[in-house]
């Protein structure tokens, strides 16, 4: 097996860069929201390079980053509206970044001020969905756009390797992205696994206690590391708060059902963690309980999940659920009247598509098994059932499109 992956430079992120590039100079606050260390920052600097190559004066870019110390004393509204006014050129567009901006206390005022300025081009991000919530939401409803930014999907992950691993294979670079992680660091610098899982259980560790543990003021970081695992050892599985809070009390650990949907939603807003509701396919209903849950990366998951790696019905149903939302849809779990499912509903623009997902449908049963569910919608919607067959792995069921997973991954939205 091949031991190191290496990009041959910064990955450009063309669709998030696109769409950065489509709104320039809006007079609208562009938001960017993603997992810690997705690539927001660097996105923020191939456009700022961007813009640099248009022509744009490098006085007339102002990028603060939060995280960095450099900025500590910037860390109140006040003093970071004046210092940017004491910036900005009054007859030019100036352009001003904002990274991890939730550090800044009352930002949303600044960002409001700045906001009604026409000679301020305003974008900002944030390593967690709460920050979207609160007072940004009330006070800016209308004055911005929200980008949500995943890490890399197989497609970037399989254009970044560099030429010393060009003779790999489709499925040797699938196995790579599994357990290398899809987080642009890892790629870039070639880790090994070893260093690999210590980078992702750094940013495991930097999301609980900076993202959720703080927030929630958790005071038992072990309960809620139980109930990242359980959600983490159980993606694609229908789950609820009561069922997660039974499993822990029969194992010694005392938490209540109140506690569990706290932390689940504290780490859904982490956005490590990926919450799917159902949807009535036939009632066209959205359905309130025993919702699944899917993991950022799934070389994280299997990092804190030792032994699940071999799961790889899961896992392909984990990656087609983020590549479906990098593709720009909402998806929802399918419910039949009859009880069963179709892994997803996928919308967009008004249309919608339906997907299976089985690491192999070779076997007669598991094919039967597999188009059961998307032979019973009556509607004329397209129809995918995924697969990581290569024989056969392309085949039309009277309708439905059986499809070769890293086919589809590589394929452009």
């Amino acid at each position: 097996m091949i031991q190191t992956a290496r990009a041959t430079s910064i990955l450009e992120r063309p669709t998030y860069l696109d769409w950065l590039i489509r709104h320039k100079d809006e007079q609208i606050i562009k938001v960017l929201s993603g997992v810690r260390r997705c690539g927001k920052s660097t996105l923020f600097k191939i456009y700022c390079n961007y813009l640099l190559d248009c022509g744009v004066a490098q006085e007339r870019i102002i990028n603060l980053n939060f995280e960095d110390i450099a900025f500590e004393h910037l860390l109140d509204y006040k003093k970071l509206h004046s210092y940017i006014d004491s910036q900005l050129a009054a007859h030019e567009m100036n352009y001003i970044f904002l990274d991890e901006v939730q550090h800044v206390r009352g930002f949303e005022k600044a960002v409001d001020s700045l906001f009604l300025k026409e000679n301020c081009d305003v974008y900002i991000t944030g390593s967690n969905a709460y920050f979207m919530t609160g007072e940004l939401a009330t006070q800016l409803s209308g004055r911005y756009i929200e980008l949500r930014m995943l890490p890399l999907s197989f497609k970037e992950f399989s254009g970044g390797i560099t030429n010393e691993n060009s003779n790999l294979t489709k499925a040797e670079v699938f196995e790579l992205y599994l357990k290398m992680s899809s987080f642009p660091h890892v790629l870039r610098y070639g880790y090994g696994q070893a260093e690999a899982d210590e980078y992702l259980r750094d940013i495991y560790n930097t999301v609980l206690l900076k993202d959720v543990v703080t927030r929630l003021k958790v005071a038992d970081v072990s309960v809620l590391e139980n109930v990242t695992k359980f959600l983490l050892h159980n993606i694609g599985s229908r789950t609820s708060s009561s069922k997660i809070a039974n499993t822990l009390k029969s194992s010694g650990k005392t938490i209540d059902q109140k506690t569990v949907d706290r932390y689940i939603r504290g780490l859904t807003d982490s956005l490590i963690l990926y919450e799917t509701t159902r949807y009535n396919v036939k009632g066209k209903q959205f359905l309130a309980q025993q919702n699944k849950y899917y993991a950022v990366d799934i070389a994280l998951r299997n990092m804190l999940t030792p032994g699940e790696d071999g799961d790889i019905g899961h896992i392909l149903e984990n990656i087609v659920y983020l590549e479906l939302l990098r593709r720009g849809n909402s998806v929802y779990v399918g419910q039949m009247d009859d009880g069963s499912e179709i892994d997803f509903v996928a919308m967009k623009d008004g249309k919608i598509a339906y997907y299976q997902g089985s690491a192999t449908t070779l076997a007669e049963e598991t094919l039967k098994r597999e188009l059961s569910p998307l032979e019973k919608i009556a509607d004329n919607h397209p129809k995918y059932l995924i697969t990581l067959d290569e024989v056969f792995g392309n085949v039309d069921y009277q309708g439905i499109q059986k499809v070769n997973a890293l086919d589809w991954l590589l394929q452009n939205g």
